[in-house]
């Protein structure tokens, strides 16, 4: 099942090791099949409060973002973006194919009762 690694930066900053972290980090999700779905796309705010904007990147399965996450070539390049921007990451695995949420609501139900 698809797994997404989400990062929510809140103090985007231009410096030049944030200019090298963008250059380099494709190629240390390349081997764990990889894509970007969302960067550095201006976020709509409609509940709540959003400082800051989104990265969102799209794996194969959860083992594939944990095993880029972990790898030593992601982590070589981390710190070039966590010196210079504040933020949260998070791995989430997507719905499988034909969910419905009125089937989890109806399971939800079903357990609270």
């Amino acid at each position: 099942m698809t797994a997404y690694a989400i990062a929510h930066l809140r103090t985007p900053t231009a410096h030049e090791d944030v200019f090298t972290y963008i250059e380099r980090i494709q190629e240390t999700m390349d081997p764990y099949g990889g894509v970007f779905l969302v960067h550095g796309a201006e976020v709509e705010v409609l509940e709540g409060a959003w400082p800051g904007t989104v990265v969102i990147l799209s794996f194969p399965d959860v083992e594939a973002a944990r095993g880029w996450y972990a790898s030593p070539a992601y982590q070589e390049i981390l710190p070039l973006r966590t010196r210079h921007i504040d933020g949260d990451t998070l791995i989430v695995e997507g719905v499988p194919s034909g969910y419905s949420a009125r089937v989890t609501a109806g399971r939800l139900r079903a357990a609270a009762a």
